[in-house]
């Protein structure tokens, strides 16, 4: 068995899965929002918050592992700019991650306690811009990562 191409395909899979949940979550979340139905909100944001543990979460522990073992079987160093790119901006969209995580639970909190002839509150609206700037910036680090993971400049 070639251990460095099933590396490589965990790493890759588990970034598309990364990636991809974060953007349908994100998505769906949005449209969620854009609707009128209280109802639709808070089962949208319920199952954003499920796939963030079924999904995000397990590709956020794999990927650093891999993309270790990777650089270890390719002998890029540890201390070259591509890798110090890299690491900062997973680290600044592990940053905006935490909050978000957080304020998906707070937003699911909002959505359960309202009934389905309520308006959300203000704080429902404040949230959710925040969510979605914290969104936009971890999306930007994602896309750079898999720039620099395809292209690898300066290695």
């Amino acid at each position: 068995m070639d251990w460095y191409l099933l590396t490589k395909t965990i790493h890759i899979i588990s970034g598309t899965i990364l990636f991809g949940t974060g953007l349908g979550s994100a998505f769906f979340l949005f449209m969620a929002n854009r609707g009128d139905s209280i109802e639709t909100i808070r089962v949208t944001v319920r199952h954003v918050v499920l796939a963030d543990w079924l999904f995000t979460a397990p590709t956020v522990v794999i990927q650093p592992i891999t993309g270790v073992v990777l650089m270890q079987q390719l002998g890029f160093p540890f201390d070259s700019g591509w890798f110090l790119r890299v690491a900062a901006l997973y680290l600044l969209a592990g940053a905006c991650w935490i909050p978000v995580v957080w304020i998906q639970y707070r937003l699911r909190d909002l959505a359960n306690a309202a009934s389905s002839t309520d308006r959300l509150p203000d704080s429902w609206r404040s949230l959710f811009r925040i969510w979605r700037a914290l969104g936009y910036v971890a999306l930007a680090c994602i896309l750079a990562i898999f720039y620099l993971m395809v292209f690898k400049p300066g290695i």
